[in-house]
C-alpha cells in the first residue's frame, strides 16, 4: 500500500491544488492533504477554515483526507505512514525552490520520496495569492477556485469591509 501526503498552506485551495489532489489520489492508495500553518505567511483563512474548505471540495475523493500539521513535513509524513510526498510544479520558477526542499527532506528522511506533478496547463499561472488578489477586487473567480471558496471569500471580504 502506498500512502502519500500533499502538504501546503492551501490559503485557500484552488483548482490548481484540486488538479494535483485528484491526480495524486489516482496513483496512491491513501492521500493525506496536510494543512500547514506557515509561520512565514500571513494567512487570510484560519487553519480551521482551510481544513473545512478542503474537506468540502475533496469529499468525493474516497482515498483522500485532510489533516492539520505543524513542524517538519518529513515528521508529518512519518506520522501518516507515508513514503511519498506530493508536490506541484507550476513553472520553471517553482522548480529551484521545490528541488531544494526535496533534497533537504531527502537528507533528513531518505526513506521518503518526493513525487512532483506538473500542474495541468489551465492552472499553470494560478496560485492562492493570485486568487486572493482577484477576490479582494471582486472579480470573477469561477475558473480559479471552487464555488465553496468563492463563497468563503465573499464572507471574508464582507466582514473585513464592515458590511
Amino acid at each position: 500500500m502506498v500512502n502519500a501526503i500533499y502538504p501546503g498552506s492551501f490559503d485557500p485551495v484552488t483548482y490548481g491544488h484540486l488538479d494535483i489532489i485528484r491526480r495524486a489520489a489516482g496513483v496512491v492508495d491513501k492521500l493525506v492533504i496536510g494543512v500547514l500553518n506557515n509561520s512565514s505567511k500571513n494567512p487570510l483563512f484560519s487553519v480551521e477554515e482551510r481544513i473545512e474548505l478542503l474537506e468540502k471540495v475533496t469529499a468525493d475523493i474516497p482515498n483522500a483526507s485532510v489533516q492539520y500539521f505543524e513542524g517538519l513535513t518529513v515528521d508529518f509524513a512519518r506520522e501518516c505512514d507515508a513514503k511519498v510526498m506530493i508536490r506541484g510544479l507550476r513553472a520553471v520558477t517553482d522548480f529551484e525552490s521545490e528541488m531544494q526542499i526535496a533534497q533537504t527532506n531527502h537528507s533528513i528522511a531518505p526513506d521518503i520520496e518526493t513525487l512532483f506533478f506538473a500542474t495541468s496547463l489551465p492552472y499553470s499561472f494560478l496560485s492562492s495569492t493570485i486568487a486572493k488578489e482577484i477576490a479582494f477586487y471582486g472579480s470573477d473567480l469561477s475558473g480559479l477556485v471552487p464555488p465553496e471558496v468563492e463563497e468563503a471569500f465573499q464572507e471574508k471580504f464582507k466582514k473585513s469591509s464592515g458590511e
